[in-house]
């Protein structure tokens, strides 16, 4: 741990108190490799719940004793393994009520990121079909349940443990990857969404309708995949979330409906960040781990 001057809020910008910090796959990578941070040192962090602490000129949505949570920043540094973050006001969205703030920091950039993928992306209909790989991962479970409220008919990929679990969020269909091979078990869909890349990817594309789509979130090697698409008759592409209030709202509104439950497998201090990362490697975490400051 280190101790830093606490930053100010500039123009349009709130200083939060950060309550929780939710950790990601792209923060270990970070930790790893730099890559959007640059050169260590750094702060990891983009997922944050908190409360305004202070607000600075020309700010409208937020007063200081608000409840808020976000994803500020990224693929900017935004540091939130931090007792505070400061960043545009328009970066955050009040914190459903449903939700504490150990939950809420798990939603964010996972949430935005499924958001993103299977409304701006994919323009999801009533009634179409969705594959979700990694199903009860952080994007994974969110997702599932994010295609089920837009009114898609969702199958999942997971292991036979986690079925249940899924079938419980709204996945219609779950397929055990452990066990069969996806591209014979399911008929054919709509949409992929594919946290994992690698080799999966083009086989994800063996699954697809004619004029369907497959979201690659893992990474934008995956852009190697459109020009096969292209020959298939179907659309792929890679997507990096952005910050997204609009998204945001519509995440908690689904939180407020009932329609959306955030799973934390694990809530550990930040002064154990160090384990948590190596919880997130294993690659069998379900739903989101979460780091604590202990604010009160």
């Amino acid at each position: 741990m280190t101790t830093v001057d606490r930053p100010e809020p500039g123009p349009t910008e709130i200083l939060v108190r950060v309550h929780a910090a939710g950790l990601n796959p792209v923060d270990a990578k970070s930790r790893a490799h730099g890559g959007f941070l640059g050169q260590p040192p750094f702060t990891l962090g983009w997922d944050v719940s908190g409360v305004v602490e202070k607000a600075g000129v020309g700010v409208t949505l937020f007063s200081p004793g608000d409840e808020v949570f976000g994803m500020p920043w990224f693929p900017r540094p935004a540091g939130a393994y931090a007792d505070y973050v400061t960043a545009p006001a328009r970066h955050f969205a009040a914190k459903p009520a449903e939700l504490d703030h150990v939950h809420a920091a798990g939603l964010p950039l996972a949430g935005l990121t499924a958001w993103q993928a299977l409304t701006d992306r994919a323009q999801v209909r009533p009634g179409q079909r969705v594959l979700v790989h990694a199903a009860a991962g952080g994007v994974g479970h969110l997702a599932v349940q994010i295609a089920k409220s837009l009114g898609a008919y969702v199958l999942g990929t997971a292991r036979s443990d986690k079925h249940d679990l899924l079938r419980g969020l709204g996945a219609d269909e779950v397929i055990d990857y452990t066990a069969v091979d996806f591209t014979s078990a399911v008929d054919p869909v709509d949409v992929v969404i594919d946290p994992i890349g690698g080799a999966d990817g083009p086989r994800c594309l063996q699954v697809l309708r004619p004029g369907g789509t497959l979201v690659s979130l893992n990474s934008p090697a995956e852009q190697h995949l459109v020009p096969r698409a292209s020959e298939l008759g179907v659309r792929a592409g890679f997507l990096l979330v952005e910050p997204d209030r609009s998204g945001l709202l519509a995440l908690a509104d689904l939180v407020r409906d009932g329609r959306l439950r955030v799973l934390v497998e694990a809530e550990l201090p930040l002064a154990e960040a160090a384990k948590a990362h190596e919880l997130s490697e294993t690659g069998r975490v379900t739903g989101k781990i979460v780091l604590t400051t202990g604010a009160r």
